[in-house]
């Protein structure tokens, strides 16, 4: 069997980037220990999530890559032996920004980027005020760990994405998140906006025949501009297997660290079971370049 550790960090931010980095810092050192030799953090996890607004000052939370942040987690991971998935707001140039996450070898180097391609624009998610999609495609990243096929929060959503890194190679889809509730919806529609997120990347899990890592921020944190009242985070951390089945999910109010095992060789089973990839009908699949397809014309 090819095992890797996976560690979590789901983590209720605040208004401190020091604070929020020396905690998450505390998080990776004690899941080290636990054995972990991957470990994987939130969305935009310095910071709160700004996107709750349009302001202009926020972009001097951008920095560079390499930067700041990547000297601090990289010397993290040289001084532990350990890949870590960081999500941090790129400043790429002077008006040009990205959501990207960025995987530091267990020597500190950087192995790769990813920049978010899918970004929403919501009330209390602003994302395309600050973000421009990414460019870099959707190609896995190669580590002492295995091929990782990183993505970002609403790119969750899109099963393009995860097919494309799929059929790129990667050995499990990792999905930084940021994702919680509306205030003024039912706490039905709640539960079911949290259980169709869920269900949705259990579902790339199954199609592709992959693990699938999913972190998000837990807690709830105010709207600056007062016309929302915040976001509620709703946590729900979750690693599943190939098959979809549940290997750990997070509550959905406290902050959590965990490690889980994965057997990796066990997706060349699944697949042999179930070939999907075998099966596909790729001659059949141009429409799917399309915006839309017209059903009169085709």
């Amino acid at each position: 069997m090819k095992e890797i550790k996976i560690g979590i960090i789901q983590q209720h931010n605040v208004d401190s980037r020091e604070d929020n980095m020396r905690r998450l810092r505390d998080g990776i050192i004690d899941l080290s220990r636990q054995g972990a030799q991957l470990v994987v953090l939130q969305e935009l996890h310095n910071s709160l999530y700004f996107c709750q607004e349009e302001r202009v000052d926020h972009f001097d939370l951008a920095e560079p890559i390499p930067g700041p942040s990547t000297e601090f987690f990289g010397t993290l991971a040289r001084e532990l032996g350990v890949v870590i998935v960081t999500s941090l707001f790129e400043r790429r140039a002077a008006g040009l920004y990205h959501n990207t996450a960025v995987v530091l070898e267990r020597d500190g180097s950087i192995a790769g980027i990813y920049r978010k391609t899918h970004i929403p624009d919501d009330p209390a998610y602003y994302e395309k005020f600050y973000f421009t999609p990414g460019d870099l495609g959707f190609h896995p990243i190669d580590t002492s760990v295995g091929r990782l096929g990183v993505l970002v929060c609403w790119d969750q959503w899109y099963p393009e994405a995860a097919r494309l890194m799929a059929l790129a190679g990667a050995d499990l889809l990792i999905y930084p998140t940021a994702i919680g509730y509306e205030s003024s919806d039912t706490p039905e529609e709640q539960e079911r906006q949290r259980e169709a997120w869920t269900t949705v990347q259990r579902g790339h899990a199954v199609a592709n025949g992959l693990p699938v890592v999913t972190v998000n921020r837990v807690g709830h944190e105010a709207d600056p501009s007062g016309q929302t009242r915040g976001i509620q985070f709703w946590g729900s951390s979750f690693i599943v297997g190939p098959q979809g089945e549940f290997l750990h999910r997070s509550s959905v109010d406290a902050e959590e660290t965990a490690v889980i095992t994965i057997d990796l060789d066990h997706s060349e089973q699944v697949r042999r079971w179930w070939p999907f990839f075998r099966d596909r009908r790729i001659e059949e699949y141009g429409n799917l370049l399309k915006r839309y397809v017209d059903p009169e014309r085709g």
